[in-house]
This record gives structure tokens, C-alpha cells and sequence, in this order.
């Protein structure tokens, strides 16, 4: 450490590795390689000490000398490469030959051109939903699979939470990719496809459908259709309230819009009171204010383009007006009819008389100023459930079981007792908030209300129900 030291071939390989580069971290400035030679500092010295005996000879000093002139000769010839671009292009090909030579076996993956273009339908995975839509208009789409497979005969799980005044009254079974058809009562239709419908828990309300569509001032969507494919074996039926029906085609119907279409053309004041689907040789049965009911087959329509008007289906005197478009399937269901004044009865289909398009029909309730006017019709079956609106804002929920049949032209009876100056606004089927799933049935939807108290039906024989005297002449002749 007191003297310096000289080794030709240490200096040769620090000048041409740099003396800097190679200095070792940490190195104070007078230590190291100088003019005068090396200077060891007292790290180099004690790490020299501690190296064994072998280290030292002659041998161990010869393969320095030899890993480094193969460094040196690596180095010359990357500086070569670089200096040369057809050397650059041999080494590439080479490589390429070589990887060729090793991986050279028949493609395993195939290529495919695919131009098609790709919407979000696409991403939609197929999966059958259960559509609610609430009376108040609250639409809300769930998963089938959030209800739970139960025997028949089980509570079931509420399909939503609603509003005290509010109730579903249209519930249906159907996959992401169907449309939902949504008509307003100013005649237009509207698309909507499942997977686009809110989508929500059990227990929630759903968003209000009349958001969905840009719809006008004062129009509201008052029918909707589930509709899988537009076949042209079906038709949508329509009727107005006053007495135009009009039988389209499903296809027509077939290539959507966002602003919607026109799906009637509708008279001055004319409004699209019933939209349904039919299969060309239902029954259609109108019913009016007035206490008439015309049934007429749907041949007797002709199917017409989206763009007209109609023709007429029901003759209605002045200030009258259709309030029910009912479709049967057969003549064995019931009608349920209720009037304003909280009175009403159900008739079997087969007790009314074919009385053709266009005319004014025949009693389905007896006119009298105890019933007053007829505010609503329905097609019900012993299991089914009715909800009876009062212009109080008052909801009673009934079993339609608690109201016997009765003949065509009777009084009927009383269905919901009424304060005064109270009238009974509206009659809506309830499409159950309590469903089941039926595991037996694969899927099929079972609805069942539990825990519910149905209104009491009142004393029938109190009501002074009674044939009518009059008789069936009451049909008009053909418009």
C-alpha cells in the first residue's frame, strides 16, 4: 500500500475499458491508476489478503487474460455489425431460416375474416326475465332465476314492491331478446326490447315507462304486448273508443323506430282504448258504457295496413262510447262487467248472441239508474283476482270466485259499497304481485296471492237481481 505498482496488462485493460468505468464505487481519488502506476487502497489490499493461494498463479492470471480478449474480440465485432447493414440483414435472415427450420409445422389456429359489425344485442346473454308493469306505469324486468323453485302451493316471492295505490296489473314471462310492444292512446307504438327494460331487485319499483319513449303531451302508453317473433299467422287487434277496430298484421309491425309509428289513424278526439294480440280466428267482443256488448268473429275484419283507419265494429248512440276490447278463445269465459255505481256480475260469453261488426249488440247488464254507467269489462276465470278503483282513490281487491254467474241481462250485484258522491272509477285483472315458480312445470310462472283478506261479497239477494223484461231486440242493424 506505501508504493505504486506497475502490470502492463492491467493498464492495457483499464485504459481500453476506461479507467472511469471500471473504477470501483466508493474509490478515493488517490487510489487507483495514475501516471506513476496503481495505488491499492486498504479495501483492495485486505480483499487481496483474503483470496486463496490458487487464485494468484499463473493459470488463474491466463483465463483473465483470456475472458478478456474474448470481450474485447465480441465488442470489435458488434462495433462491425453495426457498421455494416448487409451484416445486419445476413444475422436477420439467418435467425429467421432458424426459427423457420424449428417451428416450420402446419398452423393450428385459423384465421377468420369477420366483417360483421357487432351491436349490444350481441353481448346480451339469452335469459328468460319476468316483465313487471304496475297499474301506475312502473316497469321493471328481473331475472327468472330470483324466484325461487317452490312446490305448487307455496307463498311464492313478491314480484314487486308498489305503492299501497298502485298494483301490477300485466305481467309476463319473456327472453332479453323479445320485444316488448308498447301502444299509447294517441295510436302510436312504441319498441322496447327486454334487455333494454329496467332492470331491478324483487323489491324494487321499477322506473315509469312513459320515461322510455318521447312521448307528446298528454299521451300515455295504456297497452303493452310481448312479442317474440313478427309471424304473419298473427295480427294485432285494435279497437278506439269510438268503436273503430282495426286487425293489422305482426309483421307490419316488425322494423322498430325510436320515435315509434303510427300504429291507427285515429279520428278528431278518437283514442286507442284496446290493444291485443289474436291469432285471426278469435272472438271479439266490445263492450260500451252504455251496458252493450257486441261479439263479432274476428274474420269479419279484414287485415289492413298500419296507415288506416279502421273500420267500424260497434254502433254507439250519441255521448256513448267503447271503454273494453275483450279477445276469447272460446265462448266458455266469463265477462265480468262493472258499473259506476259499484254494482256488477260476470256472464258467460255463450249467454251473449252473435250480433255481427257495426252493430250496437245486445245487454250485458241491465241499464237502470241504480247501476249507472259501465266502467269497465274483463275476461276472468274463477282463479283470477279484480281490482276495483274509486274515483276516492280507494283499491279493493276481490276474488272474482266471490261473484257468482249471472244472466246476461240482470241487475247484478253490489261489488264495493261506495260513499257518497264517490263513483267507481275503474275494473282491472290483477296480474298477481305474489309468483311462484314451479319446478315442475319448467320455468312456467304460477301466480298465487297469500295472506290477503278478499272484499266480502255482499248479500245478493239483497240487490233485487232479476231477469230483465227486455228482450234481445235491442240489436241495431249493420252500419
Amino acid at each position: 500500500m506505501d508504493r505504486h505498482w506497475r502490470s502492463p496488462v492491467v493498464e492495457e485493460m483499464l485504459i481500453r475499458a476506461s479507467s472511469d468505468a471500471s473504477r470501483p464505487d466508493g474509490l478515493a481519488p488517490e487510489f487507483g491508476l495514475s501516471s506513476q502506476g496503481y495505488l491499492l487502497s486498504e479495501a483492495q489490499a485486505q480483499r487481496i489478503l483474503e483470496m486463496q493461494l490458487q487464485r494468484l498463479t499463473g493459470l488463474e492470471q491466463d483465463k483473465i487474460v483470456g475472458e478478456y480478449k474474448d470481450v474485447m474480440a465480441k465488442i470489435l465485432d458488434l462495433l462491425d455489425i453495426l457498421a455494416k447493414p448487409e451484416r445486419i440483414t445476413e444475422i436477420i435472415v439467418g435467425e429467421l431460416t432458424l426459427i423457420r427450420d424449428q417451428f416450420g409445422d402446419e398452423r393450428r389456429s385459423e384465421i377468420v375474416l369477420h366483417t360483421q359489425e357487432l351491436g349490444i344485442e350481441d353481448f346480451i346473454t339469452p335469459q328468460d326475465m319476468v316483465v313487471t308493469l304496475s297499474h301506475g306505469g312502473y316497469i321493471k324486468a328481473q331475472p327468472l332465476a330470483d324466484y325461487r323453485a317452490q312446490r305448487r302451493g307455496g307463498r311464492g316471492k313478491q314480484a314487486a314492491a308498489i305503492k299501497e295505490e298502485d298494483f301490477v296489473d300485466h305481467l309476463f314471462v319473456a327472453n332479453t331478446h323479445d320485444y316488448i310492444l308498447c301502444f299509447s292512446n294517441r295510436g302510436r307504438c312504441y319498441w322496447l326490447k327486454v334487455y333494454e327494460a329496467p332492470q331491478g331487485s324483487r323489491n324494487s319499483r321499477g322506473k315509469p315507462i312513459v320515461n322510455l319513449f318521447p312521448l307528446e303531451e298528454g299521451e300515455r302508453i295504456n297497452a303493452v304486448l310481448p312479442v317474440k317473433e313478427f309471424s304473419d299467422d298473427q295480427y294485432i287487434f285494435m279497437a278506439t273508443v269510438q268503436g273503430t277496430v282495426k286487425k293489422t298484421p305482426l309483421s307490419d309491425f316488425s322494423n322498430p323506430r325510436k320515435a315509434g309509428i303510427i300504429a291507427v289513424a285515429l279520428d278528431e278526439g278518437d283514442i286507442l282504448v284496446g290493444v291485443e294480440l289474436t291469432s285471426g280466428s278469435s272472438d271479439i267482443v266490445l263492450v260500451s258504457d252504455a251496458g252493450k256488448a257486441v261479439w263479432f268473429d274476428e274474420e269479419d275484419v279484414r287485415p289492413m295496413g298500419r296507415g288506416a283507419r279502421g273500420v267500424r265494429g260497434m254502433k254507439l248512440q250519441e255521448g256513448q262510447a267503447v271503454i273494453s276490447l275483450l279477445v276469447a278463445e272460446n265462448d266458455q269465459q266469463t265477462v265480468l262487467v262493472a258499473t259506476e255505481n259499484g254494482y256488477g256480475k260476470r256472464t258467460v260469453l255463450a249467454d251473449f248472441r252473435h250480433s255481427g261488426r257495426g252493430t250496437q249488440g245486445v245487454k250485458a247488464i241491465a241499464d237502470s239508474e241504480r247501476n249507472g254507467n259501465i266502467v269497465g269489462a274483463k275476461l276472468v276465470n274463477d282463479e283470477d283476482e279484480i281490482m276495483l278503483i274509486t274515483t276516492g282513490g280507494v283499491l279493493i281487491r276481490t276474488r272474482v270466485a266471490e261473484i257468482r254467474g249471472m244472466g246476461r241481462a240482470t241487475q247484478g250485484v253490489t261489488l264495493i259499497s261506495l260513499d257518497d258522491g264517490e263513483k267507481l272509477a275503474g275494473l282491472e285483472k290483477v296480474a298477481e304481485s305474489v309468483v311462484e315458480v314451479d319446478a315442475e312445470l319448467e320455468g312456467e310462472v304460477v301466480a298465487e296471492v297469500a295472506g290477503e283478506t278478499p272484499a266480502p261479497a255482499a248479500d245478493e239477494a239483497s240487490d233485487g237481481e232479476g231477469e230483465a223484461n227486455e228482450g234481445d231486440n235491442d240489436e241495431g242493424g249493420a252500419a
